[in-house]
């Protein structure tokens, strides 16, 4: 076989890094269930390990990752399964600090992003955070006041400072 070119080779090193993986894989023939019935809300920020920062480990929650970390429509989706389908029983909502989502306006995230792609971006919508706690507060509620998921998830609001690893609850 010869050696991928173009796009092919774009994603080499991670094919090998999987087949790495694969070599020593111990996570199969999980049911899919939140083991330890956690679910996260999070940013997909990569200086936060989800799983680790509880203490859990592969198998015990379910993950939904977004910029900022908000309580969208999706995530609510995601919650409203995990609650009566996955085995969850409690909600973690965990943005973080220095997030980028927090150090922008829209208008100035949309400018940022038409200039790279060298095209308008004035139609894109990136859920900015203006005020972190209050946008904290206000998905904390989204998720305890909605009719699918209400009283059947303990639901807590925290913020992970990605310097220290600790997380605090604020709501």
């Amino acid at each position: 076989m010869s050696a991928p070119t173009g796009h092919d080779a774009t994603f080499t090193d991670l094919l090998e890094a999987n087949r790495a993986f694969a070599d020593d894989f111990s996570l199969g023939g999980f049911d899919g269930i939140a083991q330890a019935g956690v679910a996260i809300v999070t940013c997909m920020d990569s200086r936060i390990d989800p799983l680790g920062m509880l203490g859990l480990k592969p198998g015990d929650a379910k993950i939904f990752r977004n910029p900022g970390g908000r309580v969208t429509a999706a995530a609510l989706e995601a919650l409203v399964l995990g609650v009566h389908l996955l085995n969850v029983k409690r909600v973690l909502v965990i943005p973080h600090t220095r997030c980028a989502m927090t150090s922008s306006t829209e208008v100035e995230l949309r400018q940022k992003v038409g200039e790279s792609a060298g095209q308008d971006a004035s139609w894109q919508g990136f859920h900015v955070v203006t005020d972190q706690l209050d946008s904290l507060r206000q998905d904390v509620a989204a998720v305890r006041s909605h009719p699918l998921i209400a009283d059947r998830a303990a639901v807590g609001g925290f913020v992970y400072d990605v310097d220290t690893g600790l997380i605090s609850q604020h709501y």
